[in-house]
C-alpha cells in the first residue's frame, strides 16, 4: 500500500475523482484544503456533506474553530498522523487538495524554521503601523523573490517571511522543502482542464455558491467569530461577502469579486505545481481520469 495524492487547481473535480478512485481501491481519504478544515465553511470552499460521501472515510475536514488559525505544521503533523493511521490498517490514503504548502509539507516534510514570538510580535506591530501594502514593499526589499511568491494581501505570510528572514539571515524560500521521492512514495497526479473551459467551470462554480446561500453561510460565521479569525475571514469568497457587508451591501456584490479572485489563485497554484515534476497531468475533460489515476497508482516507483 502507499498513498495517492490527487492535487491541481481548484475547481478541476479534485473531489469527485478521490471519490471514484477511494470506491475503486477501498481508499479513505485526507483533505488537503486549508479552508476545509473549518467546521461550518461549507458552501464557500465547495466541502462535501456527508451524505455525498458516498461512505468514504474523510479526515481533515471540520477540525478547526474559526477563530482558530490554520498553519502548515499543525495539518502537516495531524495529515501524516491521518495518513499512517489508514496504511497501518491496510487501505489507501487518497490525498486530496489544492493547498499548495499544505501538501508539499506532507510529501516532502517540511522542517518549518523557527519562530521567536518577540520578532513576530515586532513584525506584526509594524504590519499595524504602516499596513500590509508598505510591509509587502519592505520584504521586497530584504527578500525579493519571497515578495514575488507572496501575495501583497496577504499579511501573515509577509510577516512570517520577514520573520523567518530576520532569524535566519537567509532569504525564506531557504527554508522551503526540496522536492525529491515523495514520502511513503506517494504517487502524485494532478487534474487540470484547459484554461477557457475551467474559467466557465469557475464562474458556475462561484454562481452556485451564492445561489446556495454563501452570504447566510457568512452571516451566521460572523456570529461564531468569523471575523475574528486569522486565516478563516480572509478565505476566498468569505473575504469578500465580509467586505460587501462591512460597506453596507447584501453580499450579493462580493460574486465577481469572488470569481476573480479564485481564477487568479488558480493561475498560483498552477504555477506552483508545475515546477513539481513528479505530477502526472490529467485531463478533466478525459473519460478515463479514474483509470489513469489508478494505473499511475499502480506503478512502482
Amino acid at each position: 500500500m502507499r498513498p495517492l495524492a490527487i492535487i491541481g487547481p481548484t475547481g478541476t473535480g479534485k473531489s469527485e475523482l478521490a471519490l471514484e478512485v477511494a470506491e475503486r481501491l477501498g481508499g479513505e481519504i485526507v483533505n488537503a484544503d486549508a479552508m476545509q478544515l473549518y467546521r461550518g465553511m461549507d458552501i464557500g470552499t465547495a466541502k462535501l456533506p456527508p451524505a455525498e460521501r458516498r461512505g468514504a472515510p474523510h479526515h481533515q475536514l471540520d477540525v478547526l474553530e474559526v477563530t482558530e488559525t490554520a498553519t502548515v505544521a499543525r495539518y502537516q503533523r495531524d495529515a501524516a498522523a491521518d495518513v499512517e493511521r489508514i496504511l497501518a490498517a491496510g487501505a489507501v490514503p487518497i490525498i486530496c487538495g489544492g493547498s499548495m504548502m499544505y501538501i508539499q509539507s506532507l510529501l516532502d516534510q517540511w522542517a518549518f524554521p523557527a519562530t521567536d514570538p518577540e520578532v513576530r510580535a515586532k513584525w506584526e506591530q509594524r504590519l499595524a503601523e504602516v499596513g500590509v501594502a508598505a510591509l509587502h514593499e519592505q520584504l521586497a526589499q530584504v527578500d525579493p523573490a519571497a515578495a514575488a511568491s507572496i501575495l501583497p494581501t496577504d499579511g501573515r505570510r509577509i510577516v512570517r517571511a520577514l520573520e523567518v528572514v530576520e532569524l535566519t539571515g537567509k532569504p525564506f524560500a531557504a527554508s522551503a522543502p526540496t522536492i525529491g521521492a515523495p514520502r511513503w512514495d506517494t504517487a502524485i497526479v494532478g487534474l487540470d482542464w484547459e484554461t477557457t473551459i475551467l474559467d466557465e467551470r469557475l464562474a458556475k462554480r462561484t454562481d452556485k455558491m451564492f445561489a446556495d446561500g454563501l452570504v447566510d453561510e457568512v452571516r451566521a460565521l460572523l456570529a461564531r467569530g468569523l471575523r475574528d479569525g486569522v486565516t478563516a475571514s480572509r478565505a476566498l469568497g468569505y473575504a469578500q461577502v465580509i467586505a460587501d457587508l462591512d460597506g453596507g451591501g447584501d453580499g450579493s456584490a462580493a460574486r465577481e469579486p469572488t470569481f476573480i479572485g479564485t481564477r487568479r489563485y488558480v493561475r498560483r497554484q498552477r504555477s506552483w505545481f508545475r515546477r513539481d515534476h513528479r505530477i502526472r497531468w490529467l485531463d478533466g475533460a478525459a473519460e478515463d481520469t479514474v483509470d489513469e489515476a489508478i494505473r499511475t497508482w499502480r506503478h512502482v516507483s
